[in-house]
């Protein structure tokens, strides 16, 4: 079975932006494709979790988006490290990667993370951006998307309700919407439910399944 090299990192920033979510930074050293993910864990040879790179390919500092699942074994520890502390870390690898064709991205929570890493690294041309989320303070880097997508930027907020948003969930929004053509392709990142049901209305809405391309994180 292929080993993948682990490489320590030292940490730059961990910073909470909004209740039980976190950006963790470290100075980039390696070059990576915008989508790709990293294996993270806390000791060298401890268990590892996989997470989507949040920062463009030639950012100073690999930025990693996660949420804390209290019941999880790695990021109630993840969130308790400070600037100077370690973590060891795979090289990135993966398949959710930029197409220059055109496309919607879809994704709700930390799943934003591969869509942000592809805007920051100048690989959004073409692209409507379709984004879930229970509370309007978690639409992180809202300004970033809004300068870049404009209108091609739909927030859908399941939570609560505001004139700038979809008020529902991603997957009601994709039941209603007149805009999904056929020869786009479609990027699904998120949750495992949300990936199945988004994928099923795509196709019973006559979206071919070649042109599905998703990634599930857990």
């Amino acid at each position: 079975m292929h080993q993948h090299i682990l490489t320590q990192q030292i940490i730059s920033r961990n910073e909470e932006l909004a209740s039980g979510v976190f950006i963790l930074s470290f100075r980039r050293n390696f070059s990576f494709q915008a989508g790709q993910v990293i294996g993270i864990g806390l000791e060298k040879d401890g268990p590892r979790r996989l997470y989507s790179i949040a920062s463009g390919e030639q950012e100073p500092e690999i930025a990693i988006l996660y949420n804390v699942v209290d019941e999880g074994y790695l990021t109630p520890k993840l969130s308790d490290l400070v600037e100077g502390d370690t973590i060891w870390i795979t090289e990135p690898r993966g398949e959710f990667l930029y197409d220059p064709s055109p496309a919607i991205w879809i994704a709700t929570g930390t799943g934003i993370a591969p869509f942000y890493s592809m805007l920051r690294s100048g690989k959004a041309e073409n692209k409507i951006l379709i984004h879930g989320e229970r509370y309007l303070e978690r639409f992180y880097f809202y300004d970033d998307f809004m300068e870049a997508f404009g209108e091609n930027y739909v927030r859908c907020c399941s939570g609560e309700s505001d004139d700038s948003v979809y008020y529902g969930r991603v997957t009601d929004f994709l039941q209603v919407t007149d805009e999904l053509p056929p020869d786009f392709k479609y990027y699904l990142c998120g949750r495992a439910e949300m990936v199945v049901e988004a994928r099923d209305i795509l196709i019973a809405r006559e979206i071919p399944f070649n042109h599905i391309i998703s990634e599930i994180y857990f």
